[in-house]
């Protein structure tokens, strides 16, 4: 899966901004990226400390951008900016002290066009990597809601591998049933980058009406929505998980359904079954799980685990670049 998009990145090489640049796990991860020639990291931090940190973990960083927000030569372009984005809601005073920070500063560096896409969250929290991404970059025309998906891939018994999409597993706590059409279109987007033909499934504990109740409905009328805004996208629902994924299950519970019984592309009701479903998978299904990735927005902004080691560093910069003119 990473050979493709590693592929498509050394065809269109890209620059991304790390937040953290003197995270050692951000150093580890850069040191590897740069042995190639397709994606190059921009390391936000004080020069000295960024090739310091690198050194004293034996890193090596050479080639890399280091850019300080310190002694950033655009600072005052880069504020006039930020004031215009936020429209009165920031002072030119309260800009420049947010752009003292790597996670604002970061992301103006994408809004600027200096850079292709940003990964941070080494040491921020989720919510400190989203807000200045919602601040400034904004979602696409279009898009009213910033969404994510996991990537889930494991070998396959057959040769290759088995990849799975599911949405939306992080930020949107009970998405409603229009917030549920831009999920699913994003997703199926997002799951198409890494080689899979996307068959939704819109889950819940009814199958084509078996059960009732609003969360039923709510998945079922999303379902309608999506065939008229997406008509080409496969998709079917309210699907219960076995009739999603199990042919025999299928042919019992749906045998009229085109996507029931080999759905690839999971959409949950809310984030309770999104988070509970794709840890169920990577642990007991024994998926490698990548996200989450952040959907909707004007360029492709993600977030880290802070317990993340070098290597998911690694495969998320890799994954990020590869979202870029999703």
């Amino acid at each position: 899966m990473f050979g493709k998009l590693i592929d498509k990145l050394k065809k269109h090489p890209k620059k991304i901004v790390f937040t953290e640049g003197t995270d050692p796990r951000i150093l580890e991860a850069s040191a590897r990226l740069l042995a190639g020639t397709w994606l190059t990291p921009v390391l936000v931090g004080n020069e000295a400390e960024v090739k310091h940190a690198a050194e004293e973990a034996g890193y090596n960083i050479r080639g890399a951008e280091i850019v300080d927000p310190e002694n950033y030569p655009e600072m005052d372009e880069m504020v006039k900016t930020m004031v215009e984005l936020r429209k009165g809601k920031m002072t030119e005073e309260q800009c420049r002290a947010y752009l003292k920070m790597g996670n604002y500063f970061g992301t103006m560096l994408v809004k600027m066009g200096k850079a292709d896409a940003l990964l941070g969250g080494a040491t921020y929290s989720t919510a400190d990597t989203v807000r200045p991404a919602l601040q400034l970059i904004k979602t696409k025309p279009g898009n009213k809601i910033v969404s994510s998906c996991f990537i889930l891939v494991r070998p396959s018994v057959t040769g290759g591998n088995d990849v799975l999409a599911m949405g939306d597993c992080a930020i949107n706590i009970k998405p409603t049933e229009d917030d549920l059409v831009e999920i699913a279109i994003e997703t199926a987007k997002c799951a198409r980058i890494f080689g899979v033909d996307p068959q939704v499934a819109l889950l819940s504990y009814s199958t084509l009406g078996s059960g009732a109740g609003e969360d039923v409905d709510k998945m079922r009328n999303a379902t309608a929505k999506i065939r008229a805004a997406a008509p080409e996208l496969p998709v079917e629902g309210e699907l219960q998980f076995d009739a999603a994924v199990s042919p025999r299950v299928a042919q019992t519970k749906c045998p009229d359904s085109k996507v029931a019984g080999h759905a690839n592309t999971f959409i949950f009701p809310d984030i309770n079954a999104g988070n509970i479903g794709y840890k169920i998978a990577q642990r007991l299904g024994n998926f490698d799980a990548y996200g989450p990735i952040l959907l909707g927005l004007n360029a492709p902004i993600n977030d880290l685990s802070r317990g993340c080691n070098a290597q998911e560093v690694y495969s998320m910069a890799i994954i990020t670049a590869a979202l870029v003119d999703m």
